[in-house]
């Protein structure tokens, strides 16, 4: 494959910086008015977890203009290598002693301070090497041997690894973003159809094998059950959202992150939002998300070939189903699955990664006919 000359690069896309920029600012904002009051209780320190955010961001910005300025084919040339790096952590992190338990999962790699999330950067890892395989072989995606099968098994290889922390948030995440790109390349729907059945009934027994995802259904269908345990965290989280009303309380004048709704500043960030920027403050950070999406897309369907075009729609794909589950989780529309909501939600590995992610979409857009 020819490689584009770069000597000369375009502009960036300004739309999706600004876009990308404005969402982590909001998260900036709300992870300090979120946090304050944990923070000061556990590290007695209110400005602990905004702090760290800043210092994420800041290494997540600088990661992204980096990446920004480097021509997207070299993703393609080093893909395979990427990949092999992410399975080896995803074994590393397995290992008694090398990874670290947090909230029930071995999901973490870290020396002293610093720690990072391995199946994170399987998700970038992944997308690369998918986008370089299925650009590839496109002619051959309609064959189960030839395209699907080879295509699909990578996937589920690395699924299985997460799994095995266990992880099924980051999983379905990946899955979901790999199965689109899977499908856009061209393959067949009869072999979606096939997998379908497959996935329900593995998703059906991987439920069944855990007593905590079986409390977390019950938990979502009615969480009133336990109010004090598994319906705990959703029920706070409808308490957060229902009194922000149209125009919120005010940034800084939540009720639930006064210990009713657990570290606000995570996974439920976007219910301390709603509750102090009210429904057109979470409707604005949805806005964003669509714009971001659809910006994001025009990028792929412009980019110069087929490589740029699925790496760029994986990381959009990402993005957009990690938005939608998380949001969905919060106002109770699904089980609570433990994700991060993208560019707002505290922490290191989840925002670093989906900040170098959004530059590899910003320097495919420099060679998009935009």
């Amino acid at each position: 494959m020819s490689k584009l000359n770069t000597r000369h690069q375009p502009q960036v896309d300004k739309v999706l910086l600004f876009i990308i920029l404005a969402l982590l600012a909001v998260g900036v904002i709300m992870v300090l008015s979120s946090s304050y009051v944990w923070a000061e209780y556990k590290y007695d320190d209110h400005l602990f977890f905004a702090k760290r955010q800043l210092l994420f961001a800041g290494v997540g910005v600088v990661a992204m203009f980096f990446i920004m300025n480097v021509p997207y084919h070299t993703w393609e040339t080093h893909a395979k290598l990427l990949l092999i790096i992410c399975f080896v952590l995803l074994v590393l992190v397995l290992v008694p002693g090398v990874g670290l338990v947090r909230g029930g999962a071995r999901s973490w790699i870290g020396i002293g301070a610093f720690s990072i999330q391995p199946s994170e950067f399987m998700k970038l890892g992944l997308i690369a090497f998918l986008a370089k395989f299925l650009s590839e072989r496109q002619k051959y995606m309609s064959s189960f041997r030839k395209g699907f099968l080879p295509a699909v098994s990578l996937v589920f290889i690395a699924f299985g690894f997460i799994m095995l922390q266990p992880d099924l948030g980051t999983g379905v995440v990946l899955v979901g973003t790999c199965m689109l790109m899977i499908f856009v390349s061209g393959a067949s729907i009869k072999h979606f159809s096939g997998l379908a059945a497959l996935g329900v009934g593995g998703f059906i027994f991987l439920i069944a094998s855990a007593p905590y995802r079986i409390k977390r259904i019950t938990a979502f269908l009615d969480p009133w059950q336990d109010p004090r345990g598994d319906g705990f965290q959703i029920i706070q989280s409808l308490y957060a959202i229902g009194p922000g009303g149209l125009m919120g309380t005010g940034i800084g004048k939540s009720l639930q992150k006064y210990f009713y709704l657990p570290e606000p500043q995570t996974d439920f960030i976007f219910a301390i939002l709603a509750e102090e920027l009210g429904f057109i403050g979470g409707a604005a950070v949805i806005v964003l998300f669509i714009l971001f999406l659809w910006r994001g897309i025009k990028i792929s369907l412009e980019a110069p070939d087929g490589f740029g075009r699925l790496l760029s729609l994986g990381v959009i794909f990402m993005v957009t189903i990690q938005v939608m589950i998380n949001v969905s989780v919060v106002i109770g529309l699904i089980p609570v699955t433990g994700i991060t909501l993208p560019f707002l939600s505290y922490g290191g590995s989840s925002l670093t990664l989906t900040l170098m992610s959004a530059g590899v979409v910003l320097n495919i857009s420099r060679h998009s006919r935009l």
